[in-house]
């Protein structure tokens, strides 16, 4: 019998007995027991229309076979995916899949993510028996980034019903029927109108719908996948980095229920090009007697700026400028650092869009006003907005100062190349080196958030985890691990030996962090031992 106290049902999977919530779907069941039972057109975050048919299982006591993706369990219910007459009806619906279905996998881009080739391959026929032509509908440009190929299409759905339920925009539909059935668009207008479209490559099982911008680049399995977070808005939207060759090649979302579910916005998903930018920073550069930057070794430099800080350490005014690209970590150990130097301001700046972009189908999901990851880690640890909505402009107290100014991330590029002339010292830790970072004492380089370990605090103060997707170039370091140096050479302090006790360093500063390790963030995150409330959030950022 049910368990009516915990509302729980037990059922039976290919002989694994499973315990799932009232309600719960045969195919949601199985994958619970471990049972993958191959499916096209059912989503978990979509309507299950119940149309592809390979998901039919075998239930005893039910004269025929039930598709798994629509029917819910019952309690003592003794369910076979693997019987012969299951295995029977997906070969078969395999087959008719096949009748129409260009054989080009040597060109698609969707080989290797294909699962009508992956479910071919464990148990579809090995010959073929149709004697006739194979239709041909060619390819069409849906606009945006979004290509259709007619013929490969297996009429899933799963694009249609996305459009309508989660983009909110009713743009897409079969049209003809039968097998001359094809998804179209309509009143001949394209998906370059919608913010959400690229998500319906993602979903595609098969090669029909291709993103033109990852078209030809590389092969699934030439590309290493790494979980990471999307850098372009505020959102938090946890993503995958695919990269070949030290490149990135694309970035793909990745479910997390409690920010993005399985989507990501396309301005989002489009814009990680300046992670492969060859004009990097390599190598410490310290300014002589001269006054011309010079290459020199890590050690030579960190020994050298120690001196430089317990020299000016006191003596007059200090500004640190966050930046919203860069973790926690670093921006904690760069306030921690200002404040061993006397303190004096903590400043950032972050372009601002016109407005935020929210999701119809998703609420809480949207595009942010705020254009980059961590506003709100840094608002978090002290740092205060300085300038307008635009990128340009609000650096001025640092431009101007003639105590120390210490700058983290590339927030000098539209910056005049007089930025920190009169600074008694100014240290620089960046990626590139523009004309106002030219003005440096001390330029250090520092990796990016796709070549290290971190984590980003989104717009309602989860902080989430990011990896390494990337190898860093030269002798680019964190700048955890360069301002973790710094500090301890100050305060005679251990220096963090990993991201992980970086971050616990937080919390020796700031309530905010309390408690919480990268153990405890996991995969999904966790939110801050902070007042952030998410209807507060949602209005500072409209």
């Amino acid at each position: 019998m049910a368990n009516e106290q915990n509302d729980t049902i037990t059922c039976t999977i290919n002989g694994v007995q499973v315990t799932v919530p009232k309600g719960t779907r045969i195919i949601e069941a199985a994958e619970a027991a471990g049972v993958g039972i191959p499916h096209y057109c059912y989503h978990p975050g979509l309507s299950a229309p119940a149309m592809c048919r390979m998901c039919l299982v075998e239930v005893e006591g039910m004269p025929k076979l039930t598709p798994a993706c629509v029917t819910t369990v019952a309690d003592g219910q003794k369910i076979l995916t693997e019987s012969e007459k299951a295995r029977a009806a997906r070969n078969g619906v395999l087959e008719f899949y096949l009748v129409n279905h260009p054989l080009d996998c040597p060109i698609c881009d969707q080989a290797g993510e294909c699962k009508l080739q992956d479910y071919v391959h464990q148990e579809g026929r090995a010959h073929g028996r149709s004697q006739e032509g194979k239709r041909v509908f060619g390819r069409d440009d849906f606009g945006g980034d979004i290509l259709y190929n007619g013929d490969r299409c297996i009429m899933c759905t799963r694009c249609v019903r996305f459009m309508r339920e989660i983009a909110g925009d009713e743009i897409l539909g079969v049209v003809q029927r039968g097998n001359r059935s094809v998804i179209d668009t309509f009143f001949d207008e394209g998906l370059e109108r919608s913010n959400w479209a690229g998500n319906i490559v993602d979903i595609c099982p098969v090669g029909a719908l291709v993103s033109k911008d990852f078209l030809h680049k590389a092969r699934a399995w030439d590309l290493d996948h790494t979980p990471s977070i999307c850098p372009n808005c505020s959102q938090g939207c946890n993503i995958r980095i695919d990269t070949r060759d030290n490149l990135v090649q694309r970035f793909k979302p990745r479910a997390n229920p409690d920010v993005n579910s399985y989507w990501m916005c396309d301005y989002g998903r489009l814009r990680y090009e300046g992670l492969n930018r060859g004009d990097r920073i390599e190598a410490p550069l310290v300014r002589d007697a001269q006054g011309n930057l010079v290459a020199t070794s890590w050690q030579d430099a960190i020994v050298a700026l120690v001196d430089r800080l317990r020299e000016v350490r006191g003596t007059g005014p200090v500004v640190a400028v966050g930046s919203a690209v860069h973790g926690n970590e670093d921006n904690g150990l760069l306030g921690r650092l200002a404040e061993l130097l006397g303190g004096g301001a903590a400043v950032f700046r972050s372009a601002r869009a016109d407005e935020e972009i929210p999701c119809p189908g998703f609420p809480k999901l949207a595009r942010r006003r705020d254009l980059a990851p961590n506003v709100r880690g840094l608002e978090v640890l002290g740092f205060e907005r300085t300038g307008d909505d635009a990128a340009r402009g609000g650096l001025d107290a640092a431009a101007t100062s003639r105590g120390v100014v210490l700058v983290l991330g590339d927030e000098l590029a539209d910056q005049p190349a007089t930025f920190g002339a009169d600074a008694a010292l100014f240290v620089y830790l960046g990626t590139t080196l523009g004309p106002a970072a030219r003005n440096a004492h001390f330029v250090l380089p520092v990796t990016t958030f796709a070549e290290q370990e971190g984590t980003f605090t989104n717009f309602e103060g989860r902080a989430q985890r990011f990896w390494p997707a990337l190898q860093a170039p030269g002798l680019a370091r964190p700048a955890w691990q360069v301002l973790g140096v710094l500090l301890a050479g100050l305060d005679e302090t251990q220096a963090p030996a990993s991201a992980a006790d970086a971050f616990l360093l937080l919390a020796e500063f700031n309530d905010a962090f309390r408690g919480l390790s990268y153990e405890m963030l996991g995969p999904r995150g966790a939110l801050l031992n902070e007042s952030v409330k998410l209807a507060a959030g949602a209005a500072e950022v409209k």
